[in-house]
């Protein structure tokens, strides 16, 4: 493992860039040269910009129990509270019960399907709905003996109410569970509790797109897409029934096409891409790699638990209808170390570049269609959950900065040069 690196911007090209404002570890923004040009401090694992400068993020209530005991705030540019949702479900914090959000991972405001800059598709800052990822803890004996930490997806209005829900565990013969899948998932939900069985990590709307214009019902824009962690599986929930009418996982050997997709790992932020950017209506997703899935048992997986293991990362756009493969950026095509087993995102830019998080190492970068990094960032301290990029003019407060190219150095000839004195000899 190499001790000594570089951080910060370690390349930019400009010219050959989509330019804007990066947020990331909730809300630190940075320009293009890697300067920290806002923090809202708080924002504990995601924060996103609204335009105006105002940010959308969670703020946690507590300790390592309370992870998803967040709630769920927007604040504008000095950090007052415009907007606030907190009650999913109670929770103890200390020796006192509130309520909470329990949100966790994921969250859209109305106007915009999918938390990142779109043509055309601003989130509203006032007003509209919002949707949110969250957790309560269920019991379902299908699944487990005990207690479940089931995700649910929430919408909820500008006042708070709670207009629509959909609960994981009320679909779980939905999502496609050989037996031997079924029996690892249940023995190892004996063991925790509550049993956090799918951990799921993404939601957001389909919004407009061509193949609901082109007839096909399963891509209703209203219509939600999410992603199970642990399971492998990304699925479309019909807005109005709840029930899946899309699905790949978790078995990628049921058919052709997905023998052909490949095997999806503990994957994050599975999208759809929104109308008006270079790949729309395809899905991008952050294909983790890392160990995953329940099945039988294996050399690797001697419980069946975590039973798909890759050691490597990719991120694949692929066509939702026939499941072809448009575009991927993986270790294995750039021959090239890139791996991140958890957190990590990946987002599609106007110019069609992807901005891609690694999360796992901290390390944020922007690839071309052919694949050249013309971006990347090396968090200072570390791991890094997502990030998104910005027009400049969706935060008015600064002044759009001066861009400076950075060249990096030739790797092999790069060298820190001795300090200090001669060493004594003995």
């Amino acid at each position: 493992m190499v001790t000594v690196y570089p951080t910060g911007v370690t390349i930019y090209r400009p010219d050959e860039c989509w330019n804007g404002y990066t947020i990331h570890r909730g809300g630190s923004v940075i320009d293009m040269n890697g300067n920290l040009v806002k923090r809202w401090e708080g924002i504990s694992q995601l924060g996103k910009i609204l335009p105006g400068g105002y940010v959308l993020g969670d703020v946690r209530h507590g300790g390592p129990r309370n992870e998803r005991g967040r709630r769920l705030i927007q604040v504008d540019w000095d950090y007052n509270i415009m907007w606030e949702f907190r009650k999913t479900e109670q929770i103890k914090v200390g020796d006192e019960l509130i309520w909470s959000a329990k949100q966790h991972h994921d969250f859209q405001r109305e106007g915009n399907p999918v938390g990142y800059y779109a043509p055309e598709m601003e989130p509203l800052v006032e007003g509209g709905k919002t949707l949110i990822l969250a957790s309560k803890e269920v019991e379902n004996r299908e699944i487990a003996p005990g207690r479940l930490l089931d995700d649910c997806i929430l919408e909820v209005t500008w006042d708070g109410e709670i207009v629509w829900e959909w609960r994981s565990c009320d679909h779980f013969d939905e999502m496609g569970f050989s037996e031997a899948a079924r029996n690892a998932m249940y023995r190892h939900g004996a063991r925790q509790d509550p049993y956090d069985w799918l951990h799921s990590n993404s939601i957001s709307y389909l919004g407009p797109n061509k193949w609901y214009d082109g007839g096909d019902k399963r891509f209703h824009p209203d219509n939600i897409i999410w992603d199970g962690r642990n399971t492998n599986i990304i699925a479309i929930i019909d807005k109005k029934t709840r029930e899946f009418v899309w699905r790949v996982g978790p078995d990628y050997t049921a058919s052709p096409e997905l023998r052909r997709l490949g095997q999806i790992v503990g994957q994050h932020h599975a999208h759809m891409i929104p109308r008006g950017l270079p790949g729309e209506g395809n899905i991008l997703v952050f294909d983790n790699g890392g160990f995953a899935g329940y099945g039988a048992p294996n050399p690797s997986s001697p419980t069946g638990v975590n039973n798909a293991v890759r050691p490597y990362s990719r991120v694949i756009e692929f066509n939702p209808d026939t499941l072809e493969v448009c575009w991927e950026y993986s270790a294995d095509r750039r021959r090239q170390d890139f791996y991140s087993p958890y957190i990590s995102s990946a987002q599609r830019l106007p110019n069609g570049n992807t901005l891609i998080c690694e999360g796992g190492r901290g390390r944020i970068f922007e690839v071309t269609r052919d694949l050249e990094i013309v971006w990347e960032y090396v968090v200072p301290r570390g791991v890094s959950y997502r990030a998104y990029r910005v027009p400049y003019d969706w935060i008015p407060q600064l002044d759009e900065p001066v861009e400076k190219a950075v060249i990096p150095p030739d790797p092999s000839e790069f060298r820190i040069k001795p300090q200090g004195g001669e060493a004594k000899r003995r």
